[in-house]
This record gives structure tokens, sequence and C-alpha cells, in this order.
């Protein structure tokens, strides 16, 4: 488990409490199990943003519109857009369609932030060697990953996920499917992680 909170410059938020390991790349086993390597391999926070230049903060989900630390992330960030989304069977339509797309291996770029409101998922980033490492996400969570990451996302077996999606200014929804070595946002994302 992690405790420390990381970013721009917001301090440790009391609570603050996310779960990334390295993960098994069975793809035969269902994605949304926790996919542990025997024995499990914990990340804590200093190491996720190291290896893969992850952010993460906690919030108060039940007030985010007041919330303090949310408020200072956006400042700092420049997150002036935002919408919500909620990844349900029964919320979303095509839904077994979209979490496919959700899963597919994937960079965006622009930075991909979800502050999660409600319910839970997993994201599965790679590390600098092409480790993938899973990332546990529930209510009160704010993810940022960086420009250029090779990710996808998935619901873990509670099905369900109601998350905030913040962008600088207007949403850039385009995900490009790995292979992308050679997209520019990939480019600059390698020699950032690489410092």
């Amino acid at each position: 488990m992690i405790g420390t909170s990381i970013g721009t410059s917001i301090g440790t938020s009391i609570g603050t409490m996310v779960s990334a390991w390295f993960m098994n790349s069975n793809d035969q086993e269902d994605q949304r199990s926790e996919r542990h390597l025997d024995p499990p391999s914990y990340l804590d926070l200093n190491m996720l943003r190291k290896l893969t230049g992850v952010l993460y903060w906690k919030i108060d989900a039940d007030k985010y519109t007041s919330d303090p630390v949310l408020a200072q992330v956006r400042k700092d960030r420049g997150y002036t857009y935002q919408d919500d989304i909620t990844c349900s069977r029964e919320k979303l339509p095509d839904y077994d369609a979209k979490l496919k797309t959700f899963f597919t291996e994937h960079l965006h770029s622009d930075e991909e932030i979800r502050c999660i409101l409600d319910g839970s998922g997993y994201f599965d980033c790679r590390d600098k060697e092409d480790k993938w490492i899973r990332i546990r996400v529930e209510k009160g969570d704010l993810i940022v990953l960086p420009a250029g990451i090779y990710h996808r996302f998935t619901l873990d077996t509670n099905d369900y996920i109601h998350a905030l999606r913040l962008f600088v200014g207007e949403p850039v929804w385009t995900p490009i499917n790995r292979p992308a070595d050679d997209h520019p946002a990939r480019d600059a994302y390698l020699k950032t992680i690489g410092n």
C-alpha cells in the first residue's frame, strides 16, 4: 500500500492511499482481476512516479466541488474543462465495446486526468522497461497519466465507476493505439521519464 501524496505543489493529504503493483500479463485471466505476480510486487508512490511519471492525490469525493486539493491541482495544472462519465452496464451505451476500447493499449497526446467520484477500477501502464503496472483507483483518487504513456483502463469485478474527467482546454478524446513510438507525445514522454 502507498501512503504518500505526490504532485506539483500539493503536500501530503490525510488518509492518502493508493495501491499499485507489477502485474502478470496472462491474457487468459479476467482483465478485471487483480492480476498479481507470484509473489505480489507492490510499488510505493515514489517508485510509481519515478518509473512512469504518474501523479496522484487524494480528495474528498463527496465534496469535490469545494475540495481544496482538487482546486489547487486544477489551478496549478491549468485544467479548465470537465465532464464526468459513469461506466456500468446500465449507464454506458455500448458497454462491452467501450470497455474493449478502454482496455486496448494506447496513448494520448494530452494528459489523462481522472478523479474518481464513486466505484473503482484499474489503470494499467508501462514502466521504462515495458513491464505492466496495475494501479487501483477508487473513490477519492485523483490520478494524472502523462501524455505519451502507454496505458489502458478496465473496471474491476464491481463493474462500476463514476469519474470526473479534466482537461486543459477542449477535450481531446482520440486514443492512439500501440504501436505509436514515432508519435511526438511518446517521444516527449520518453525524454521526460528518462530524466
